[in-house]
């Protein structure tokens, strides 16, 4: 079931001696482990001073790391694990059938693997992905109607929760109370289901290449194994996995909606050397027509839509291998 990576980027591998010069010294090199922020939610719903004491703690994790830990989120344990069990029996088929049947009915190239456009193992992702809209979740057929369901039942209790992050988040930046009801319908979003197949080659290769989001927020549930890792002073960390918590991390959009109050810090995922890891992403979108726009004055990025953005992340990849990023619109 596994993609041949080795057969389809063979000329990367032989090429490793000379590729090996030219990438970054510090791969896999993580000497540190963090345990994120951890936030209950909580004592969001309690008397104030408690409620403005977990308020001003979201903004200072999402401020200093931009990255945080949420507990008690309102995603139940038992729909986490049913979405999970749904997910790897999608990744069991047969490659073939995942990369040419389109198993799930989505839209096209929703079946992600490698990097077409690698050209050194730096940018290769050992990896596999469902890369799923949420308006293709009604499109998943009958013989796959509990992965729909578990889908639907997730997507609709990460909405809700990157929702009324992003609202707190959003609190004293000028942004109108509504930006986010009216701009982020729950079909604007999208949910990746990653797969990361073990790999003999993984001091080498990574399991997701070093990335900053294209979102304003994005809610990552992931298994024990480990691998997530953000870049924190100029060095990478890892970040220790804990069962009873969510993951959120702020994206591109908000950084820029924030003029750098809150910045979209770059991670990456380690290739598994001899098991395989999965993750779940939720990715919090506007639909294409927003316009990013910070309020702070004087800002430091000129407007833009999120269809501008997304269309200048495709020309710099297919230029470049690479996405640059928010900082494409720097003034």
């Amino acid at each position: 079931m596994d993609p041949p990576f080795l057969e389809k980027y063979k000329s990367l591998f032989n090429d490793y001696t000379i590729v090996s010069k030219d990438k970054d010294d510090s791969l896999m090199n993580a000497s540190d482990e963090c345990e994120l922020p951890l936030i209950d939610l909580q004592r969001l719903t309690l008397e104030y001073p408690e409620r403005e004491q977990c308020v001003k703690e979201i903004k200072q994790a999402a401020s200093e790391w931009g990255f945080l830990q949420v507990v008690n989120h309102g995603i139940p344990q038992e729909m986490l694990k049913s979405l999970q069990y749904e997910q790897r029996k999608a990744f069991q088929h047969p490659f073939r059938e995942k990369a040419e049947e389109n198993i799930l009915n989505l839209s096209a190239n929703s079946y992600r693997w490698g990097n077409p456009r690698a050209t050194c193992l730096r940018q290769l992702a050992w990896s596999e992905a469902f890369h799923v809209p949420l308006t293709d979740i009604s499109r998943i057929g009958d013989a796959y109607k509990s992965l729909s369901a578990s889908i639907e039942a997730f997507t609709t209790t990460a909405n809700a929760l990157a929702k009324g992050v992003a609202e707190i988040l959003a609190e004293n930046l000028g942004v109108s109370s509504t930006f986010f009801e009216e701009n982020c319908p729950e079909e604007t979003s999208y949910l990746r289901m990653n797969r990361y197949p073990p790999c003999p080659f993984s001091s080498e290769v990574f399991g997701l290449m070093p990335h900053t989001d294209s979102s304003f927020l994005t809610v990552i549930n992931q298994d024990q194994i480990g691998g997530l890792q953000l870049l924190k002073n100029g060095r990478w960390i890892n970040v220790k996995p804990n069962p009873e918590a969510l993951v959120i991390n702020i994206g591109d959009l908000f950084q820029a909606l924030s003029n750098d109050v809150y910045k979209s810090i770059k991670h990456r995922v380690l290739a598994p050397q001899q098991v395989e890891r999965f993750s779940l992403a939720f990715f919090y979108c506007p639909t294409y027509e927003t316009v990013i726009e910070s309020s702070i004055k004087p800002s430091k990025y000129k407007e833009f839509t999120f269809r501008e953005f997304m269309m200048q992340i495709q020309s710099d990849l297919k230029a470049t291998g690479d996405k640059v990023g928010v900082s494409r619109f720097l003034l």
